[in-house]
């Protein structure tokens, strides 16, 4: 008895002993780690980074952009945080999750987009980062939005699944379970845009919807429709018309929506269905950053025209450098894209996000592109 009991104590003594060291039992190695300074990069609590090191350095926002990472600066929620998303390899990029605290405000008709306290805007946060600069240098570069997204469940989901994530998507504000869509869009990699219904030259017998921005009368109403679109989702770069002509022509209609846009932070991007559109020149003047695009590829939707379309984007990407294109969500138009852009690779032309069409200005370029600061 004596002897078994000695056992059992000696057991326990021992259970103890391991339990006490979580390693008990295991091999054991030893690493230094060592410290290194970090590159003289400036990280600023607004939303542009301060250039750093010698004149000419590239700031950190630039770095950021190129390396496709994301940086998430202190705020009021969490002053002392800085937290930086980091793509899973080279070929995946992650956008930021929305909506961000910072960048909304609840009202009755949902949240509505605005620039933050620091300083940072939807336009620049919910875009899509370039990533790496490809290995050659580019012999063009193609941005490309493809509108009319959210209505149609099936076209919309064909969208997402076949066009490359750097192709933007753009929906209409009357679509059902908008919010999981665009959320779904944006979670394979497209940056999103908010299509604005606007009047056109044949309105009523041409009619973009119930909440339609209008000239005349009724131009009073627009921002309570403005406001009621803005709210239907989160998450996008910028808003595009959809139609327009007559709105877009007339710069006293237009006026009080680009003041309420404003200080929203997003970009304005005239769609370049109406040669006589301000909305571009309009959004500049107001201090937005705006886009205009050169050419919609599937005005006529047979796929020999939409293809003879796309091959005059490529020569006008060599031409000047960058080109902004835009088709609907049609399924003839999105089989040509997806097939098209499966060639562009070994013609050394690249499909850049819209956000970041404005980076890229040529001599060449005709005016598509304002000169408006992307806050």
């Amino acid at each position: 008895m004596a002897g078994g009991v000695g056992l059992v104590i000696l057991s326990l003594g021992l259970v103890a002993a391991l339990r006490r060291d979580p390693d008990g039992g295991e091999p054991i190695a030893v690493a230094q780690i060592e410290k290194r300074a970090a590159p003289a990069v400036a990280v600023s609590g607004g939303s542009e980074a301060k250039p750093a090191g010698p004149q000419g350095a590239a700031s950190a926002s630039q770095l950021e952009t190129e390396a496709g990472v994301t940086v998430y600066r202190p705020d009021s929620e969490a002053p002392e945080a800085i937290i930086v998303t980091v793509p899973d390899d080279a070929g995946s990029i992650k956008l930021a999750s929305a909506p961000d605290s910072r960048l909304v405000e609840r009202t009755r008709y949902g949240l509505l987009p605005k620039t933050g306290p620091d300083g940072a805007t939807p336009a620049r946060i919910y875009a899509r980062p370039l990533g790496p600069e490809p290995a050659t240098k580019p012999a063009g570069r193609i941005a490309l939005i493809v509108g009319g997204l959210g209505i149609s469940q099936s076209g919309t989901s064909d969208a997402i699944a076949k066009l490359p994530p750097q192709v933007s998507l753009a929906f209409a504000p009357y679509g059902t379970e908008l919010e999981r869509t665009v959320q779904r869009a944006r979670g394979e990699g497209h940056e999103v845009f908010l299509q604005l219904p606007m009047e056109p030259f044949d309105y009523p017998d041409n009619d973009p919807g119930p909440h339609t921005l209008l000239t005349g009368p009724k131009a009073p109403d627009n921002i309570d429709k403005l406001h009621w679109s803005l709210g239907r989702f989160t998450g996008y770069v910028g808003v595009v018309n959809f139609l327009g002509g007559r709105l877009t022509a007339d710069e006293n209609a237009l006026s009080p929506i680009l003041r309420d846009l404003a200080g929203r932070g997003l970009m304005v991007v005239d769609d370049g269905s109406s040669a006589r559109s301000q909305l571009a020149t309009a959004a500049n003047r107001a201090q937005i950053p705006s886009l205009k695009v050169d050419r919609t590829i599937d005005t006529v939707t047979r796929a020999d025209a939409i293809d003879k379309e796309l091959a005059g984007l490529e020569a006008m990407a060599r031409d000047r450098g960058i080109v902004v294109a835009a088709a609907s969500a049609l399924p003839v138009s999105i089989e040509r894209i997806a097939q098209w852009a499966q060639s562009l690779e070994a013609k050394k032309i690249v499909i850049v996000p819209a956000s970041a069409a404005r980076g890229f200005r040529n001599p060449k370029t005709t005016g598509s592109l304002s000169t408006g600061p992307l806050r």
